[in-house]
This record gives C-alpha cells, sequence and structure tokens, in this order.
C-alpha cells in the first residue's frame, strides 16, 4: 500500500473529483489533485529534510492525498468524514491497524478550526496544506468575481510559493516564502484569511522541533 498506488485508485480518484465538484460549486479554490498531491509531496519533504523514516513519510504522504476526500460529503466537517471515508479504503488494501490509526488521526485534525498536531505526519500535513497558497488554485475565471471574492484574490496574487526547511543554530526552520501582487490585493488581506493557519502552521513546526518563519515579498512576516 502506497501513496503512488492510492492516487490511481478508481474509488480515490472518483471521491476526490467529486469533492473538488462541490468545492467549485461553493466558490471554494481547488482541493483536486494538484492540492493533494502538492500538501502529500511538500509534507513528505520536510519530513525527509527533518531526518524522519520512510515509514513516517509515506503515511505523510498518504495522508496528504486523501485530507480532503470527505469534501464530497461535507465541507464543514470533512476532516471527520474524509478519516472515516480514509479508513475503509486503507481497509479494503490491508494496511496495519496501526498505520492506519496514524493516518485517519491526522486527516481528522488537519483543519484550524477543530484539529491540532497529534502526530509526525499530522504536523507536516499542517504545514503543507495551509501554506498552499497560490494562483492556480482559484477556479473562478471571471476577474472581477476573483478580485470581490477575498479567497480568491488572495490566492491569485500570489505569483510565488515555496516552503523549505533552513538549517539554524538553534533549531531547524519551516519557512514559507511568498510573492504577493500588493497592487492586486494587500498584505493584510492575506491575514484575514491565513492568521489562524499561519498559528497553526507555527504549533506545528514546534510539534517537529522546528520553527516557522513566513516570509512575504522578502520581508520576515513571522
Amino acid at each position: 500500500m502506497t501513496y503512488e498506488v492510492l492516487k490511481n485508485d478508481p474509488q480515490v480518484r472518483a471521491y476526490i473529483e467529486a469533492g473538488n465538484d462541490a468545492m467549485k460549486a461553493l466558490g471554494y479554490t481547488e482541493h483536486c489533485f494538484p492540492h493533494l498531491c502538492l500538501t502529500a509531496e511538500t509534507a513528505a519533504e520536510i519530513l525527509r529534510e527533518l531526518g524522519h523514516s520512510q515509514e513516517v513519510i509515506e503515511q505523510a504522504k498518504i495522508a496528504g492525498l486523501l485530507h480532503d476526500i470527505g469534501n464530497m460529503v461535507n465541507r464543514t466537517f470533512h476532516p471527520a468524514s474524509g478519516a472515516e471515508i480514509a479508513r475503509t479504503i486503507l481497509e479494503r488494501y490491508g494496511m496495519d491497524y496501526r498505520s492506519i490509526g496514524v493516518i485517519c488521526s491526522a486527516i481528522g485534525n488537519h483543519d484550524e478550526k477543530t484539529g491540532k498536531p497529534v502526530n509526525i505526519p499530522s504536523a507536516a500535513i499542517i504545514i503543507a496544506d495551509k501554506s498552499d497558497v497560490r494562483r492556480d488554485r482559484v477556479q473562478e475565471t471571471c476577474m472581477e468575481k476573483i478580485a470581490a471574492d477575498i479567497h480568491d484574490r488572495v490566492n491569485y496574487a500570489v505569483t510565488r510559493s515555496e516552503i523549505m526547511v533552513v538549517e539554524s543554530p538553534k533549531s531547524p526552520i519551516i519557512r514559507l516564502c511568498l510573492d504577493l501582487d500588493v497592487e492586486f490585493t494587500p498584505v493584510i488581506d492575506y491575514f484575514e484569511i491565513f492568521l489562524a493557519r499561519m498559528v497553526m502552521c507555527r504549533r506545528a513546526a514546534a510539534f517537529l522541533g522546528a520553527e516557522f518563519e513566513l516570509v512575504i515579498n522578502g520581508a520576515k512576516i513571522i
């Protein structure tokens, strides 16, 4: 049972696509394979840089791929429903119960409203998920509507997003660097929707024994 196998599973693909169709209808940014694979692979890279085992890295990749699968049921409760859907899929593949527990806990605790870092894969996917802000996630095509919606406006304004692990004498730093078009939206708009998520990222980094930094347009913000 691997991340690569799950990416091509017909049930997984159908449920993820159904969830993104619902998100698009509700006016949300993209929550399909580009976001999910980026979350999975960014989480894996963070853990790889911090020296974690291949087993833990693979758990984080699977959790990252499946973390939004509950969107096909309901956005508000998607972490809990997603964890339950993931459990049934992973049991179908015969994954050991301990790993299923780790992965489902990570999925069920990734949202800033109800969750917190509860294990290593959880902390990594929180950072990877909450850091994924970029123009490509905007599903609306009308520029007037993009400008009127703060979530679309902020995502559209981000022209570069990069997350890296940087060594430091005290502890590693997980640094998110963004280039934001301030002529399209001011920096304060970013914080209006992302402040709680950045606080969650800071807590997740601490869980991993690291610090979290946010750099926007070359200036350290957090």
